[in-house]
Formats: structure tokens, C-alpha cells, sequence
């Protein structure tokens, strides 16, 4: 098989593989916008158990729900959203949507791209990916859900003290409320999966344990760049919130990866042992 045969057979299956990502996203997507949930109660040998059921409503759907929610979990009392533009609300009924599909069809997603990935790989570095891969998951998750339900709120709460304090009428536009949620939770998630990313280099041996020591100062500027880039404020306030704790995970992922460096050193038989397979 020439270059050329390989390039086709590798864009091909990348092909192959987004067809079978969309038809499970799109139908997710669709049904976020499509129905909303109507709860209802089932009685389980006396115990009452919430359910809800799918219900065809294109206007106020899943995702008018879940904005719902947002605005009850995040915002202080007393504040005022606005429809500033005309599209507004369905700019945010879709990216509420496209975040909801993103949630729920990870699974999928990196099922696919491992299935795409695992044939190129040598054994440590399979091996290696199924060991960090539920540990990724679950810190996403955990990062994720501090954002939505401690942190975002906080600094709601925070910034609309200054707004108080100046005696201003405290109004917010509905499209910058949901970019500034869903942008700063999720960038939560994306920090708690840094110790992971610095423990996996150093198994495979790509940086040294001692590398992230010594250039823990770049990695104290890098937080604090990436925290002024995803907060849509200026404040500096939600820069530091980003900053602090990844500065932190940096550290852990550090402490770890030199750990096991230190194992390795001692003859201790690592688990991966890079070049093999």
C-alpha cells in the first residue's frame, strides 16, 4: 500500500468514525431543543420515586429548563436577566443544547476516538490510556460540578456586591449569563484534568518528574494567562478563582508523577515501561 492508499485509509475511517459520532449526537441535540421533561412521581412499594417523561415542546424544552435552573442555582436574588438581542434566546436555548449533547455523548465520543487511536498505539501507551481514562472522567466531572454548583455562584454573588455597593441597578443580559456559566464551569473541568495530563507525560516518559519542579514558576504565568483568556470578564477577580486551584492540581500532578519516577528508580517494576509492544 502506497502513502497515498494510507492517507485515504486513514481519512476514510476518521469518516467512518465522525458519521458514527453524529448520528448519536445529533439526536441527542435535537431531542435537548425538541421536548422537555414533565416529572412524575412512582410509587415503589410505598416509596415515592421522581421520573420524568419526554414531552414534545419546542419552545420551553430541556434546555428552557435547565436555563431555569441556572438562573435559581447561580444568580443572587434581585437580579434582572434582559433579552438584549432579538435572537438572544435561542442563541442560548442552542449552546445550552450543545453543551448538554457534549455531556451526555462523551462516552461515545471517546469510545470513537479510542477506536480510531488504540491500533496506532504501542501496549504501554493502551495500556496506559484505559488506566487514566476513568480517572480523567471522574476529576471532568468533579471540576465540572464544582463550577456549576459553588463556584460560579460565588462569583455571581461576588461581583454583584460591587454592583451593590455602587448602588446600581443589577441587570445582567441573558446571553452574557449563560456564556460567562457555561465557559467558567466548564474551564473547571478542563483545570481538574491537569494532574493527569502532567502524571501521563512523565509515565511515558516524554518530562522529566523534575522538569515540572523547576519550572513550576512558568506554570504559576501559564495559570493565570489561561484563567484571562476563558473568563469573558474583566475583573481579575474570576482570572485568580481559575488560577489558584490550577495552580494547585499542577503541583499534585507534579508530587505524583514524581512519585512514581522515584519508584522506578528504585528497581520497583513500573507498570508501563515506555518502547514496549
Amino acid at each position: 500500500m502506497g502513502d497515498l492508499d494510507r492517507i485515504f485509509s486513514v481519512l476514510g475511517e476518521v469518516r467512518h468514525r465522525l458519521v458514527r459520532i453524529a448520528l448519536v449526537l445529533g439526536p441527542l441535540f435535537g431531542a435537548t431543543i425538541l421536548f422537555e421533561l414533565r416529572p412524575f412521581t412512582f410509587d415503589l412499594f410505598g416509596v415515592p420515586i421522581p421520573l420524568a417523561y419526554p414531552w414534545p415542546s419546542p419552545f420551553y424544552n430541556i434546555t428552557a429548563q435547565v436555563f431555569d435552573a441556572m438562573v435559581a442555582t447561580m444568580l443572587p436574588p434581585g437580579v434582572t436577566l434582559l433579552n438584549l438581542g432579538v435572537g438572544d434566546s435561542v442563541l442560548v436555548q442552542m449552546e445550552i443544547g450543545l453543551l448538554l449533547t457534549a455531556i451526555f455523548g462523551m462516552p461515545w465520543v471517546v469510545h470513537e476516538i479510542g477506536a480510531f487511536l488504540v491500533p496506532a498505539l504501542r501496549k504501554n501507551e493502551r495500556l496506559l490510556l484505559r488506566q487514566v481514562g476513568i480517572p480523567a472522567t471522574v476529576l471532568f466531572a468533579f471540576g465540572t460540578g464544582i463550577g456549576i454548583f459553588f463556584l460560579t455562584p460565588f462569583t455571581f454573588r461576588l461581583l454583584f456586591r460591587y454592583v451593590a455597593a455602587m448602588q446600581l441597578a443589577p441587570v445582567l443580559g441573558v446571553q452574557d449569563f449563560v456564556t460567562f456559566a457555561l465557559l467558567y464551569s466548564l474551564a473547571f473541568g478542563v483545570v481538574f484534568e491537569l494532574p493527569v495530563f502532567v502524571y501521563s507525560l512523565t509515565r511515558l516518559g516524554v518530562v522529566r518528574a523534575g522538569a515540572w519542579r523547576k519550572h513550576w514558576r512558568g506554570a504559576v504565568i501559564a495559570s493565570l494567562v489561561f484563567g484571562m483568556i476563558v473568563t469573558p470578564d474583566n475583573s481579575g477577580i474570576t482570572m485568580i478563582l481559575i488560577a489558584a486551584p490550577m495552580i494547585a492540581l499542577y503541583l499534585g500532578g507534579a508530587y505524583f508523577a514524581g512519585r512514581w519516577e522515584r519508584r522506578s528508580s528504585r528497581g520497583e517494576p513500573p507498570r508501563i515501561a515506555v518502547g514496549a509492544g
